[in-house]
């Protein structure tokens, strides 16, 4: 699905391809929302944890509740 991406997202790729603004991104990251992985200052998501959240949000679209387009 996010092939293009390869193995780790940036907070960028994450926003692109959820429609969501930088807060947003990290709300998620933050409150465990989407897996990730914290080196120093950087953000490093891997691609399969935006595949999983893509996949709940689409059996459940609650879990997205108040996340707003950019």
């Amino acid at each position: 699905m996010l092939e293009q991406y390869g193995a780790l997202m940036s907070v960028a790729d994450v926003q692109e391809v959820l429609e969501v603004g930088k807060n947003r991104v990290y709300e998620m990251l933050n409150d465990g929302t989407i897996s990730s992985i914290r080196i120093g200052r950087s953000w490093k998501i891997p691609t399969e944890a935006v595949e999983e959240y893509l996949r709940s949000w689409r059996t459940n679209p609650a879990v997205s509740k108040g996340s707003g387009a950019r």
